[in-house]
């Protein structure tokens, strides 16, 4: 599985950092010694060039493997089975319940125990849950992992990272990723970003001898590097196996469950103790009788389903998104996501396929279309790992076999110098150099051509310039003073499914922004065509403030972007942060991997690099940018049914305490056995909960969790506790002699569930037929157990008379107008 860089601190493994040359060329880690001098880190020492072309042998491959010095690092994308079970049965709550039921098991009657049962389900669902989402999760990483290209017996071959040995000869190209450290073997014009590892924005040219880290990336050029380090020794190895968890770690939801429940704990501890005092020692009842309504006192404090709860439903939602092909690589991503509020998009590989085909070529200056053809057949030649762009050109004008010309140098495209060359002997003693690029780069502002170029960007097309050098490839500045040779027209294919997709987000409030590197017209000409709202916004980002509060200004009043750098796109993502925005970053090429690690939410496409697919949270296998709305609505899902379950369970909490105390100050006997509870709590809240927690639900998600959930928490709770404590105190005056206890238990249960059913109502709003069969499904098995005699006598509740069913029923009644008004009242005056 792929893993996610450090946050850049500027430091390397064993006491190294980097410091600037000072010169302008490559950086240099540098070693610390005891004394604090720095030494320079002396290049390593290289086999000679015929040993680097055929890389190991498999002879020296076994013997390496033979003696460990192999790249196993244990990368997992989700927690081992042990840790699982650990996780799911050890918590706080799971003790103290299993401490109260092993007390129910000696004292009371196995229904007194039922509670333990629950939790043992409970847990084994959780557990088997997450199971799921484990294996669904290391399938997906398996085809997700990166497989670096490796030389062995002259033959190179793509490998998995886990099989490469120390001294493997590894081949590099734009976009791929550094896997473990090395020594650079052989550079074309390799410029590594090495700012994930250490802050510095700025690629860094290698040359052979050089050294590389182990999660860097190529932005431009080729070239191969010796491993030097595997396995646990290179600098990622410490950060792949908690970069890849499968974790809850920095949720707002589950952050939020934590605070609840902390709170929780501290209220159950002293309410707890006074309810134990009052019952074993205030009261002068049975020894047994005491401890079980103790017991039944304690237990339904604890919300212990919310958090298994919001464990199954984000492993469900894992699972989900697996079936699409879609990698989960940071759990909290699925929570994120639905928050998000605008996604920023790369146009190259999202709302376009990765393939062009070249549909013109106009000749400038009057250069001769056949020179032109050798030209470009010559220039794709060059290149060994040409981009899409460049593919279209090789596909369209295949080098001529019978008069090649000799490549003497080359000049890497970048996405901060937007265009590429190459120079060629020609043969007769001939020789050129030529750009191929961005038009509005290349020309000057007044050039005519550009003109022409604005007509053709209007409809869509991508136009590159071709340029003759006049100078040489290495000048400073090799486009000053080039001379216009061609004009070639591309037209890029458009994803059938990206025009539904944005729809989709229009539809849900969500602002679409396309950044591109492209020229802004044309940009905008395909986002048009897709129907993104605002697309005739478009806004050449070298006209871009760089101030931020004005950048985030622009950003919210344009929709397409164009000619962005990389810098540029990280700034853009930030600027839109400032103002509040939750942002989510797609992309697939090196010139959005700053941007996607820097945005809250970062996708990838599959098929992208292997640096976007290391930083990004979720990686969609398929390549569907289709693929995005499934997972902001699985997030949604999760996020908006925790949010409405969680109330169910607090409402709870919060009535199990004010009747622990009422009970306590009025000095009673409580009035409920254990039984009672688990009754009430598996069909007003746990068997309910389940199925509205995996419920449809396309509400975005809101901040503020904690008090969107305890703003209605708290009033229905405590109106449910004066409901049941009312009845309660009428019940005991008004039922005397033997049996007392049991009606008075039974009336108030009555008045309990049905206020609490009520809860479930309001909850289950807005109704459809499987929800209101849900709710009358619950209140039917209730009656069930009113009605049957050997329910009556398991679950002892038996209605005694007429009088007091019926005023619990009118109290009730009474309760639920007032939840009704509460409800309404807080909505009002404290919305979310």
């Amino acid at each position: 599985m792929t893993q996610r860089a450090p946050d850049p601190s500027g430091d390397l493994p064993d006491g190294t950092s980097t410091e600037p040359s000072g010169t302008g060329s490559a950086e240099r880690p540098v070693m610390i010694d005891a004394g604090s001098e720095l030494d320079p880190v002396h290049p390593v020492e290289l086999p000679d060039p015929a040993a680097v072309r055929r890389g190991l042998t498999a002879a020296e491959v076994a013997e390496r493997i033979a003696r460990g010095e192999v790249n196993d690092v244990p990368v997992r994308s989700s927690r081992s089975l042990t840790e699982i079970v650990r996780a799911n049965v050890f918590t706080r709550f799971n003790l103290i319940i299993g401490v109260l039921w092993l007390i129910m098991l000696i004292v009371a009657p196995i229904q007194d125990s039922l509670f333990g049962f629950v939790i043992i389900a409970n847990t084994g669902i959780g557990i088997v849950q997450e199971w799921r989402a484990k294996k669904t999760l290391d399938s997906l990483a398996v085809i997700g992992e990166a497989r670096p290209t490796v030389r062995r017996d002259g033959v190179a071959a793509e490998i998995s990272t886990s099989e490469i040995v120390l001294g493997d000869v590894i081949e590099l190209g734009p976009g791929d990723k550094v896997v473990v450290d090395g020594t650079v073997a052989e550079a074309d014009n390799l410029e590594i970003d090495e700012s994930l590892l250490t802050g510095e924005a700025d690629p860094v040219l290698k040359r052979a001898g050089d050294p590389v880290m182990s999660g860097s990336f190529v932005v431009a050029g080729g070239g191969a590097f010796a491993a030097t380090k595997v396995g646990r020794e290179a600098y990622a190895a410490q950060l792949a196996e908690e970069a890849s968890r499968f974790t809850l770690v920095q949720s707002e939801l589950r952050s939020g469950i934590s605070t609840i429940l902390k709170y929780v704990t501290w209220m159950m501890i002293p309410t707890a103790i006074g309810l134990i005092i009052s019952q074993l020692v205030v009261k002068d009842n049975n020894i047994k009788d005491s401890i079980a309504r103790t017991v039944g006192g304690i237990v339904p404090m604890i919300p212990e389903g919310l958090v298994l709860l919001t464990s199954v439903a984000f492993a469900i939602g894992v699972v989900r998104l697996g079936r699409k092909q879609c990698l989960v690589q940071e759990l909290p991503a699925i929570e994120g996501l639905a928050r998000v509020d605008v996604v920023c998009l790369d146009k190259t590989g999202t709302l376009t396929e990765g393939g062009m085909d070249v549909t013109e070529v106009r000749p400038l200056n009057g250069t001769e279309e056949p020179y032109l053809r050798r030209v470009l057949g010559a220039l794709g030649s060059s290149d060994p790992r040409p981009n899409a762009s460049l593919q279209a050109i090789v596909d369209a004008y295949p080098a001529d076999p019978d008069r090649p010309w000799t490549v003497t140098d080359t000049l890497p495209f970048s996405s901060a110098r937007k265009y590429s060359g190459a120079s060629f002997d020609e043969g007769d003693g001939h020789a050129s150099a030529w750009l191929l690029g961005a038009p509005d780069v290349l020309l000057p502002e007044d050039d005519a051509a550009l003109t022409e170029i604005e007509q053709l960007n209007e409809q869509g097309l991508r136009v590159l310039l071709l340029a003759r050098v006049k100078g040489e490839l290495d000048d400073p500045s090799p486009s000053d003073g080039a001379v216009p040779s061609a004009l070639i027209v591309l037209e890029q294919r458009l994803r059938p499914d990206a025009g539904e997709t944005l729809a989709y987000f229009a539809d849900q409030r969500v602002a679409t922004k396309v950044i591109s590197g492209d020229n802004a017209v044309s940009v905008g000409a395909v986002a048009a065509k897709l129907g993104l709202p605002g697309a005739e916004h478009t806004l050449d980002a070298r006209r871009m403030p760089t101030d931020p509060d004005e950048m985030a200004t622009a950003m919210e009043e344009n929709a397409v972007f164009g000619r962005v750098t990389p810098q540029q796109k990280r700034d853009m993502v930030a600027a839109l942060q400032s103002r509040g925005h939750t942002v989510a970053m797609t992309g697939d090429g090196v010139n959005d991997v700053l941007a996607l690690k820097d945005a809250d939410i970062g996708v990838s496409m599959g098929s992208g690099s292997e640096a976007t697919r290391a930083v990004a949270q979720i990686v969609l296998l398929n390549n569907s940018f289709a693929t995005l709305p499934s997972v902001v609505a699985e997030g949604r899902r999760v996020i908006g049914n925790i949010t409405r379950v969680a109330t169910l369970f607090l409402t709870k909490t919060v009535y199990s305490v004010l009747l622990a105390v009422l009970v306590v100050c009025f000095q009673v006997e409580y009035p409920f056995l254990p039984r009672h509870l688990t009754l009430l709590s598996t069909l007003t809240i746990g068997v309910p909960a389940f199925f509205l927690a995996l419920a449809p639900n396309k509400e975005r998600a809101h901040p503020h969790f904690v008090r969107r959930v305890m703003r209605y928490a708290i009033p229905s709770g405590v109106i449910a506790a004066a409901a049941t404590f009312t009845t309660y105190l009428i019940a005991r005056s008004h039922y005397a002699g033997t049996g007392a206890l049991d009606a008075e238990t039974s009336t108030a249960t009555l008045t309990l569930f049905l206020v609490s059913m009520w809860v479930l109502a309001i909850i289950a709003r807005p109704y459809t037929w499987w929800r209101i069969c849900l709710v009358l499904a619950m209140g039917a098995a209730f009656l069930v157990v009113l009605a049957v005699p050997w329910l009556q006598d398991f679950f002892a509740l038996k209605l005694v008379g007429t009088t007091m069913p019926w005023t619990a029923v009118g109290i009730a009644a009474i309760a639920s107008v007032a939840l009704e008004y509460a409800w309404r009242l807080v909505g009002r005056r404290w919305p979310a």
